[in-house]
Order: structure tokens, then C-alpha cells, then sequence
């Protein structure tokens, strides 16, 4: 039976720009409803049920991870995973080529390790406060590892810190909110930070992002875009993903300003108005469901799908848990023009949920591009790590 809780109401009253000042804006009252899926087993059968477009199939790369996260994949096909819940860095290898790793091991122990990524030789790992680095061995081990961040703000509601290395050879690392919406008073709380490989130089790349986890960077055209989770107890429909396109000094309006020109009464911007704080942020490019939760962004660089996915991007979406009818529990594929710009968002991996949407077995998190071209999913409730083939037409 679904559990529908009315919270807090708020009050949101909807921004025009100048070109519609003649557009009255109308103050709207929403409740706030909360219903999780129950969660069931990940059986083959609900495994079989999952859906991806005509000529692709879904298999299982690997089970028994934990609470899988993020993943980097070497060119040997070695594959890097963090298990946030259990504080470990695995390391996953398919040695006989079968498609599924048959080595697994625990390569080390360190607690709320999330980030990940790969840079001259060097695996670098975020936690909440830090982010370490370590050179890898020619067995895929880590050598000594080495701290070289150790002051990162704070953890709060959003603790799950994400790295990555951009064209520029520099490190950008997403910064959570500490609250659902509240005024940080630490001004690297929900940010993209930038900085270099061995850590100084860290400056507020872009502010106003509630929580990032997943950002790339166009192939062609070198732009950093990252997916935003909108800020929840809004109402079903308000408080949207965003897809943003992420540029050195951008505002991107929380707690302030949401979707494209919302604004919360509750907070208000020092020493000028809602409208003007509208004014100067930066404006998502897209928009997905409300409380989709987004979780990995990466753009797809591989030969294995057919042209259409070239260049355009995947994202995961968690899953709901702030809204009546559940949405998410989903991989997107997000279509770009040849300009370089998001067009739309459509399904690509769908299923999790079942019993009429009141159920789920599996929520997407992590994603990584295989070796091969395939596309691997993390599962981060079952353990699972699915990879998604790409079979042409014989």
C-alpha cells in the first residue's frame, strides 16, 4: 500500500523574464508526498523483464559487488568500482573473455569512498573530506597511497563527492549541498571545484549546484555539462533535474532559483531580489522528471552503437522516493545536435520498477564505457554490474 505523507506546503511562485512581463505569475501551493517502492529480489526473471532498444541485450558482468558506485575502466579491461556502503575499492577483471569478470578483489578499505578516476598513470579517489592518489602497479594494484586534498567542506545530506579529470588536465570534483535548501555557509558547499592534478589551485568553478554527481565533458566540443538534483519536498512535478552546461563563474540559482526562473519565498538573496538573482543565473538546458535523482553523466565515445549514439550522452536516474508515482529507476540516453547541445532525453534501460510501479529491483547509479564499446550500469542495492551489448543485424 502506498504511504503518502503531506508535508510542509510551500509556496513557489514562478519567474518571467522582461520579454514577459505582461504574464501575471501565479502563486502555487503543493504538498509534499513520500512513497518508496518496495524493494524485491533481483531475480532472473524481473532481470529479463528490463527493457533496452531493438538490437541491444542486457547481460551481467558482475554480482556480489556490494553497493556498487563509480567505475573506471583501464584499457586492459580492468575495472575500477567503489563500494560507498562497505568503504571499498574493487578491482573486477574478465580474464577468460566471457563477458563476466571472473576476478574480484578488495584492493583497499577506506571509508565513504565515492570518486573515481583515472589520470597519467594515477588512480585518484575522493571521500568526503579528501581525495587521494596513488600510482598503479603492473597487476592492477595500488602503489602507496597518497592524500592530497584533506580539506573538502563538510559532509551534510549530500556527502557523495565525484572527481574527474577535464581536456584542460585539470580536476573537477562536485561539491554537494549539506541540506535539501538551505544558505551554505561554507561557499565550496554546492559547487563544482576545480583544481590541478596534485591538488592546489582549487577554486569555485561554478556555484548554485545542489548536487552534481555526474558531469563530462562534450567530445567535440569540450563543454562541461553535469546533471543537478532538484531540491525535494517541492511537490510531485516541481523541483526538476537539470541538465546544465557548466562554465567557469556560473550561478546556477540554488537555493534561490530552480528549474527555469522558480523561486522559493523562503530564501531570500542578499541585497537584491528574486527576480534579479533570476536574472543572472545560468539557466538549465534541460529539464527530467522531478526527484528522478541523476546520478553518473558520460558522453558515448565508442564504435559499438550504432552512429546515432555518438557523441550523445547517458545518464542514470536513482529513483523517486519524494513523489506520489514513482520515476527514474532508469538509464536516459540524452541526444545532442551537431552544435554540441542537448535535444532530448529518452529511455534506454527501463524496468526496475514493477507491480505497477509500486515495487523495484534495482536502481541505477554508476556508469562506464567497456573496453568493447558496451556500456556498463552499476546497481547499487543488488550488487550488480550489468553490462549492455550492442548486437547488429546479420
Amino acid at each position: 500500500m502506498k504511504l503518502l505523507i503531506p508535508l510542509l506546503c510551500f509556496l513557489i511562485i514562478p519567474f518571467t523574464r522582461a520579454q514577459d512581463d505582461n504574464r501575471v505569475p501565479i502563486e502555487q501551493t503543493t504538498v509534499s508526498n513520500i512513497f518508496r517502492p518496495r524493494r524485491v529480489e533481483a531475480t532472473a526473471d524481473r532481470i529479463g523483464n528490463l527493457r533496452v532498444p531493438t538490437g541491444f541485450r542486457i547481460e551481467i558482468f558482475a554480482e556480489g559487488t556490494g553497493n556498487p558506485r563509480m567505475m573506471e575502466v583501464m584499457k586492459d579491461g580492468t575495472v575500477y568500482v567503489t563500494d560507498r556502503n562497505n568503504g571499498r575499492l574493487l578491482m573486477l577483471r574478465d580474464t577468460d573473455g566471457d563477458g563476466k569478470a571472473d576476478v574480484k578483489k578488495v584492493l583497499l578499505e577506506m571509508e565513504h569512498l565515492h570518486g573515481i578516476d583515472f589520470f597519467r598513470n594515477r588512480l585518484y579517489l575522493a571521500t568526503v573530506k579528501h581525495i587521494y592518489t596513488a600510482e598503479l602497479n603492473s597487476d592492477g594494484t595500488l602503489g602507496k597511497m597518497i592524500p592530497i586534498v584533506s580539506d573538502l567542506p563538510d559532509a551534510g545530506q549530500h556527502h557523495n563527492r565525484t572527481l574527474k579529470f577535464g581536456p584542460d588536465t585539470m580536476m573537477y570534483i562536485s561539491i554537494g549541498s549539506t541540506c535539501n535548501s538551505c544558505e551554505e555557509t561554507n561557499k565550496e558547499a554546492a559547487t563544482m571545484l576545480q583544481a590541478r592534478p596534485d591538488g592546489t589551485g582549487r577554486r569555485i568553478y561554478s556555484k548554485g549546484l545542489r548536487n552534481t554527481i555526474g558531469f563530462d565533458w562534450h567530445p567535440v566540443t569540450h563543454e562541461l555539462w553535469g546533471w543537478d538534483n532538484g531540491t525535494d519536498h517541492l511537490g510531485d512535478t516541481i523541483g526538476k533535474e537539470e541538465l546544465n552546461h557548466l562554465q567557469y563563474g556560473g550561478d546556477y540559482g540554488w537555493p534561490f532559483v530552480f528549474e527555469k526562473g522558480l523561486f522559493d519565498r523562503h530564501h531570500d538573496p542578499k541585497n537584491m531580489t528574486h527576480e534579479e538573482y533570476s536574472a543572472k543565473t545560468v539557466f538549465p538546458s534541460l529539464l527530467y522528471y522531478a526527484h528522478g535523482a541523476s546520478m553518473e553523466f558520460i558522453f558515448y565515445t565508442g564504435a559499438q552503437f550504432p552512429q546515432a549514439y555518438r557523441n550523445g550522452a547517458f545518464v542514470a536516474m536513482r529513483g523517486s522516493w519524494n513523489r506520489q508515482q514513482p520515476v527514474g529507476y532508469r538509464v536516459l540516453f540524452v541526444r545532442f545536435d551537431n552544435s554540441g547541445k542537448p535535444v532530448a532525453a529518452e529511455d534506454f534501460m527501463y524496468g526496475f520498477l514493477t507491480d505497477n510501479n509500486t515495487s523495484e529491483f534495482g536502481r541505477p547509479v554508476g556508469l562506464a564505457q567497456y573496453t568493447d564499446g558496451s556500456l556498463l550500469v552499476t546497481d547499487d542495492v543488488n550488487g550488480l554490474i550489468y553490462r549492455i551489448i550492442y548486437e547488429s543485424k546479420k
